[in-house]
This record gives structure tokens, C-alpha cells and sequence, in this order.
């Protein structure tokens, strides 16, 4: 197998397809812990880095509330419903009803997706999938929360710098082109176990919509979103991503590009990259984050990178989660 410079014992992406039978394309078999995924690119040396990223002591909360999204892009999630009681006159507690984990700020854990040609991550048979197992679970991030150096592209910023803004109404699907000319424009390289957020602007301008616009926005199907490309999945694998964020409402865009490579892989998702990510490599996604402050800030220092931690729900066997996601730069 090929590998790529400094990627210790993982092989590049190109490796991967050379696995045989079930495991081609695959980080199946790879990581010291199983079931916790891409995430494990992230070596104590690589937090430990990550301290530099700190230079103005300023904090960011990367969520939107739980209830930003209502009405939302999803059909199903709806917001919760959030009720304050009292025992007596000193005491108060409350509790939500009808709390989509994934309605707001997400991850999305690694049993969230099942590749239609080869099923779970690691191979992980279907009937364990089920509410009382953990297998594949969204406590593993939870138990042991993800933190480590992440990087921040501003796609939204380089295409209003170009003169041509993303184009959020059509739901425009932004290629591996772009992410590149970002980094270019930013002068940002990544490192091994780096967390990547794209910031595209979608979700401050779907949140800006009147409720009846949000309605139609729904009802069309189309949101902005990363292009669905081989490109971009073995991109990602290559640069040893740990997790892909964005503040969109997919990650990729929807519906999938007519020409998607996973429209024979992928026929239950429509062609979406998900299956790729999630179920084959084993890297978790991050949904409608909160970005537009943090790139802003960024943009203002000229520092494009950040101290981040992201902490799941303790849910054990959850698919995805809040993010719970925090930035200190």
C-alpha cells in the first residue's frame, strides 16, 4: 500500500481501494479503537499542539439553540418542546419533549449511516443496531470527547470575495475547487487529526428567511452543500481528517448532484457521500454549526485555526448528537 508523508501506518486512500472484498474503500480494521472511528487521527501529541492555537483567549459556542431550526430543512425533526415544573415553591426543574438529537448543531455518530453494498462501520451486524447496544455508539466521543486543532475554510468569504456569493437559493453544490482555493487564499495546510470547519454561510441566511420562505425552502429539497465527489472522500481520508464540520444543513448538498459517483452505492441515500464517510471511513460529520461568528473573528486576527472540543450526549448507542462544540482561539 501506498502511503503518504507522515501518515504513520494508515495507508492513503488509493491503499484503501486495494483492500480486498468487503474492506476495499474502507478504514475498516484500521484504528486501535474500533468503533471510535476517525477520530482516533487525533494523537495526544496533536491536543497538546493544539494549545498554540490559542492567542487571544477568546471562546466561541459553535451551536445554534435547540429550537433554532423550527420550521427546519428536515421533514421529520421537529423543535422540542421545553417544559419548567415545580414540587414546591423553592424548586424547579424542567425536561423537553420530543427532542430530535440531530434537529440543531450535530454530529452524526457512526451508526447513523449503513452503506447500502456493505452495510455498518467495522462490519457491525445489523441486529446490533438497536436501542440497549452500544456498538458504534455516540458515547464514544462522549466518554472520551473529541478535541484537537481545527482548521476554519471560509467558502462563503472567498466566493463574495470573487464577486460571486454562494448561491444559498438554488442550493448550490461547492466543489473540492473551492475548499482548495480557500486554503490558497487563506494560506492554511492541515495536519494530520485536524478537525475541518466550512463556513458557507447557509444557516445565518436560512435562519434570516420569514417562516414562509423557510416552508418553501423545505418543500424544494435544496440546500448548500459539499459537491459529492471521490475526490473529496479520499481528500479527506488523505489529510487524515478527524471530523468534517459545516453550517448547512447536510454537510453535502441536497439533493446529490445528478452526476454523483455513489448513485449505484449509495441508491437508499440517493447518491449522498454519508455512506462513504460515515459507514466506510469511519469519520463523523458535523451538521448546522454555528460558524458565522468564529470566521469572522478569524478573518479580523488572520488566524484561521482554533482549540476545539466537541463533547456528544452521553446517550450510549446514540446515532448522532448536539455537538456541544466549543472554539478557543
Amino acid at each position: 500500500m501506498t502511503r503518504l508523508p507522515g501518515a504513520g501506518a494508515y495507508p492513503s486512500f488509493e491503499g484503501l481501494l486495494e483492500r480486498k472484498g468487503r474492506l476495499s474503500g474502507t478504514s475498516w480494521g484500521l484504528f486501535p479503537e474500533p468503533d471510535r472511528g476517525a477520530p482516533s487521527f487525533i494523537s495526544p501529541d496533536a491536543v497538546l499542539a493544539a494549545r498554540n492555537c490559542i492567542r487571544t483567549g477568546t471562546v466561541f459556542g459553535l451551536d445554534y439553540p435547540a429550537d433554532a431550526f423550527d420550521p427546519g430543512m428536515s421533514v421529520k425533526r421537529s423543535a422540542p418542546r421545553h417544559t419548567i415544573y415545580s414540587s414546591h415553591p423553592a424548586h424547579r426543574d424542567d425536561y423537553l419533549d420530543g427532542y430530535f438529537l440531530q434537529g440543531s448543531t450535530q454530529v452524526d455518530g457512526l451508526r447513523h449511516r449503513r452503506a447500502d453494498d456493505v452495510g455498518f462501520y467495522n462490519a457491525t451486524p445489523d441486529d446490533r443496531i438497536r436501542v440497549g447496544t452500544p456498538d458504534l455508539g455516540i458515547q464514544e466521543w462522549a466518554d472520551k470527547p473529541i478535541i484537537g486543532r481545527a482548521v476554519l475554510l471560509d467558502l462563503d468569504g472567498r466566493r463574495k470575495d470573487l464577486g460571486e456569493p454562494i448561491d444559498h437559493a438554488a442550493g448550490e453544490p461547492l466543489g473540492l475547487d473551492l475548499i482548495q482555493a480557500a486554503m490558497a487564499a487563506q494560506s492554511v495546510s492541515l495536519r494530520p487529526g485536524d478537525i475541518l470547519m466550512l463556513h458557507t454561510g447557509w444557516c445565518e441566511w436560512f435562519l434570516a428567511l420569514t417562516p414562509e420562505e423557510k416552508q418553501r425552502t423545505r418543500d424544494s429539497r435544496r440546500a448548500t452543500g459539499i459537491s459529492q465527489s471521490k475526490d473529496f472522500v479520499a481528500w479527506a481520508w488523505d489529510h487524515r481528517i478527524a471530523l468534517l464540520a459545516a453550517d448547512n444543513f447536510a454537510f453535502e448538498c441536497l439533493p446529490a448532484v445528478p452526476g454523483s459517483p455513489f448513485l449505484a452505492s449509495a441508491p437508499n441515500d440517493g447518491g449522498m457521500m454519508h455512506q462513504q464517510l460515515l459507514a466506510k471511513l469511519g469519520m463523523p460529520l458535523g451538521e448546522l454549526w454555528r460558524l458565522g461568528p468564529l470566521s469572522r473573528h478569524m478573518k479580523a486576527t488572520g488566524h484561521w485555526d482554533a482549540l476545539v472540543s466537541i463533547k456528544p450526549l452521553y446517550v450510549t448507542g446514540g446515532t448522532g448528537s448536539p455537538a456541544n462544540a466549543t472554539a478557543v482561539t
